[in-house]
């Protein structure tokens, strides 16, 4: 059952990591240089839609997967695990922040042709993506460095 669950939270931190890693440092960039916003929002939008919906089941599987190992060990996982898990809200509340806050005005300002609010919208997205993308990494160096 422990590898299993292991499997499971490793599957959802790979989805929410390399998508975020995907979406910031390889399509965002070359979406900016090749297209217009017109072209490029829509793509944007539609494309992070379809990214945090994964990630949303990612979140069940992490948290799921994470607090029943936690409790498996009565509570009293090793220092890594608590350090992970509170790092994992903070970047659970961001994921919420940027979905709520900022993906959705940018769905409705695109859908309405509205590309400077669209445009803003991703703007406020990118440095969070990025935030969450660092704690990401720090998120993996602490399970290593507990392992």
């Amino acid at each position: 059952m422990n590898r299993l669950l292991v499997l499971l939270h490793l599957s959802a931190v790979i989805v929410w990591i390399g998508g975020m890693f995907f979406a910031h440092v390889c399509l965002r960039p070359v979406a900016a240089a090749q297209l217009q916003p017109a072209q490029r929002l829509p793509l944007l939008a539609a494309v992070l839609g379809r990214f945090f919906a994964a990630v949303g089941w990612a979140l069940v599987l992490l948290w799921g997967s994470g607090l029943l190992r936690l409790a498996q060990s009565a509570g009293a996982g090793p220092w890594n695990w608590h350090a992970m898990a509170g790092i994992a809200a903070v970047m659970t509340a961001i994921f919420v922040w940027i979905v709520v806050r900022h993906h959705r005005p940018m769905r409705a300002a695109v859908a309405v042709q509205d590309w400077p609010a669209a445009g803003a919208a991703m703007n406020a997205i990118r440095p969070l993506v990025l935030l969450n993308l660092v704690l990401g990494f720090v998120v993996v160096a602490i399970a290593v460095a507990g392992a």
